[in-house]
């Protein structure tokens, strides 16, 4: 953001009447961020020559030279202290992309509405935690799981689900109880408070397998194709 510059009006009027002083600031004013130092030696320089072009017998009143030297002592504050935001800003990203880096390896959970069906160790089926988040507790929150044709594969309904984030555990059995195949699936949540819907927002695991750093921020590589910013992981497993 471009620092203020000094109004030109104010350096160049003596008693109200303007000098050759104004028509050097406004040829010489720059468009981009100046530091306090710049600033400091602009000022002075016109308000010598102010003070040289003036009339003898008017000369600068106090007032006037107090009011000016006020006006660049706020401009080079004003400057500092974005100095200072910037330095604070950058310490914060390198905080939090240190922050995100630890967590290269962690299961996360993160806005998404897919569950994913793999065999476990010991051979078994296993499937993807998935989760919701409620912005207030929920009567009845109802999960229903589709494979990629469309088709409903399972179906449950949860009672008296409080509000925040909550995990649901799925055996990655179908209707008919029996394992589902492998791959991915796609998960539909509907919560209701007294018969009315209220909003969530359902959940799905990630693996974090890396860490970029960007303008706005750390994201984190989930391995699928997929990215999300450090602000949207909601559980870390």
């Amino acid at each position: 953001m471009a620092s203020p510059v000094i109004g030109s009006n104010t350096l160049a009027t003596i008693n109200g009447t303007p000098n050759a002083s104004a028509n050097a600031a406004n040829e010489t004013r720059t468009t981009g961020a100046e530091s306090s130092e710049d600033l400091n030696n602009r000022f002075m320089t016109l308000l010598i020559t102010q003070m040289q072009n003036q009339d003898p017998t008017k000369p600068m009143d106090n007032s006037d030279m107090t009011a000016q030297l006020a006006q660049i002592n706020t401009v080079s504050g004003i400057q500092e202290l974005n100095d200072s935001l910037g330095e604070i800003n950058n310490q914060i990203d390198a905080g939090k992309t240190l922050q995100a880096s630890s967590l290269i390896g962690q299961g996360v959970m993160v806005p998404g509405s897919t569950v994913r069906v793999g065999a476990g160790e010991d051979g078994s089926t296993v499937a993807t935690p998935l989760g919701a988040e409620l912005a207030t507790g929920a009567d009845e929150l109802e999960i229903t799981i589709t494979n990629g044709s469309g088709q409903v594969v399972h179906q449950s309904v949860e009672e008296n689900v409080p509000e925040g984030v909550q995990a649901f555990d799925w055996p990655g059995t179908g209707m008919d109880g029996n394992p589902v195949a492998e791959g991915a699936y796609n998960v539909e949540m509907t919560a209701k408070v007294g018969g009315e819907d209220v909003s969530v927002t359902p959940l799905n695991y990630a693996l974090v397998q890396g860490v970029t750093s960007g303008e706005s921020g750390p994201t984190l590589d989930l391995g699928t194709s997929d990215s999300v910013a450090l602000e949207d992981v909601r559980q870390i497993l």
